[in-house]
């Protein structure tokens, strides 16, 4: 696909248009930097009590006063707690204790290092649940490394690119951004089948880790004997702070730790030290009432509208970019519009910031992220924000706004950027 229903050209390095204004990855930093300061007007207006998180990520920082002076100097605090950030890495995903851990910076980070350790000049596999596609750090990996990305959605394609591109890294994602999730034992066969074949085999279970297990009783994810393992330290009922933790075969790890460090994408001691007590301090209650949350906040959006164009995950509801922007242009008595859907969305997901504190993917979402509207309410999110129904009313309100604006983009630019 080229275009999306609209006619607007898909920009397949992030899949979906860019857009007058979001035209690169520095106009969505601008969008973020707006994002900082609606947010920080709407704490000093409200209290940050009032902040209510529905992107699936808290991003505290969990560590303790007595961890400060000791564990988080970062000459001799690493020595110090490695044992038990391995310990703890290995306990969280199911290994059977000879794997080493590490932290990256970022998730992203440790994926796009594990490319370039590991990709010797050869296209990357990724398989990915069908109808989904590769996270942007896959491609973006990839394109450091100067190989492309060849996609996977089932068995028999995964045979088969095995054999025509002899690739020497599998990435399998189990449980995309989106929750769409691969079948285990789809994943335990890739794994099989690319090892056999000579590949290091990387699963991004940024969500997996925790989301397949808990709410799906799935397979731990050391268990399914990939070389490497990553989660997110803040996502599916992780405390944060924002990090990766890779976790798998030291002769695999080591390589992509060294590529991480001579880019500077390791994961200081601080940080380190908090993505430990992020994995110690994990509770599956917590995941399984992040759920049930969530479950909520979809029966009210179905109720405001309709169940056509909501669509249903474990953690939440979501509505596609493309469904927004039909629904926009409902409001406004309109057929088409210079606007593309990214633009769209981000302008909704800013006025519901405003309006209720409410975070999400599309104000606070890092460049190439996805751009549908998507609602997973971290713990104790939708009670901040007023309840369930008072969340759809916020979105339903903003989008009549951002209706009654389509056409103007100045107005457009002042509430993406700040600007005017």
């Amino acid at each position: 696909m080229t275009t999306d229903r609209f006619g607007n050209e898909i920009d397949p390095g992030v899949g979906y248009a860019r857009g007058a204004l979001l035209q690169s990855s520095a106009d969505e930093v601008r969008r973020l930097t707006q994002a900082g300061r609606v947010a920080a007007d709407f704490v000093a207006r409200e209290s940050i009590d009032k902040i209510a998180i529905c992107t699936g990520n808290l991003r505290f920082y969990p560590v303790g006063t007595e961890d400060l002076p000791l564990l988080c100097e970062e000459w001799v605090g690493p020595g110090l707690f490695s044992e038990e950030l391995r310990q703890a890495a290995i306990a969280h995903m199911g290994g059977d204790g000879d794997e080493a851990a590490c932290v990256i910076n970022r998730t992203s980070a440790g994926i796009v290092a594990t490319v370039l350790a590991h990709a010797q000049n050869r296209p990357v596999l990724s398989l990915v649940p069908k109808g989904d596609r590769s996270h942007a750090s896959v491609t973006r990996g990839a394109k450091l490394a100067g190989v492309p990305v060849v996609e996977a959605y089932d068995l028999p394609e995964v045979k088969r690119l095995l054999a025509a591109h002899l690739p020497a890294l599998m990435v399998i994602t189990t449980v995309t951004s989106e929750l769409a999730m691969l079948e285990d034992d789809l994943t335990a066969a890739a794994v099989r089948l690319a090892q056999r074949a000579g590949c290091t085999v990387l699963l991004d279970e940024a969500y997996g880790a925790r989301f397949r297990p808990v709410l799906h009783g799935g397979t731990p994810s050391l268990a399914f004997g990939a070389d490497l393992v990553i989660t997110n330290a803040d996502k599916a009922g992780l405390s944060g702070p924002r990090a990766g933790v890779l976790c798998g075969d030291p002769e695999a790890l080591v390589p992509v730790q060294a590529k991480a460090s001579e880019l500077g994408m390791e994961a200081r001691a601080p940080i380190a030290v908090g993505a430990m007590r992020s994995l110690q301090g994990f509770s599956p209650e917590l995941l399984i009432q992040e759920a049930q949350d969530g479950q909520d906040l979809a029966e009210a959006l179905e109720t405001v509208l309709g169940t056509g164009c909501v669509t249903r995950s474990a953690l939440g509801p979501k509505i596609g970019e493309e469904d927004v922007l039909a629904l926009v242009l409902e409001m406004a008595g309109a057929t088409s519009t210079a606007r593309v859907p990214a633009e769209v969305t981000a302008a909704v997901g800013m006025l519901m910031l405003q309006d209720k504190g409410i975070v999400t993917v599309n104000t606070h979402g890092q460049p190439g992220g996805r751009v549908s509207i998507r609602l997973k309410p971290t713990s104790g999110a939708v009670a901040r924000a007023g309840g369930a129904m008072a969340v759809a009313d916020c979105l339903m309100s903003a989008m009549h706004k951002t209706a009654a604006h389509l056409e103007d983009e100045a107005w457009f630019a002042a509430t993406l950027f700040g600007e005017g």
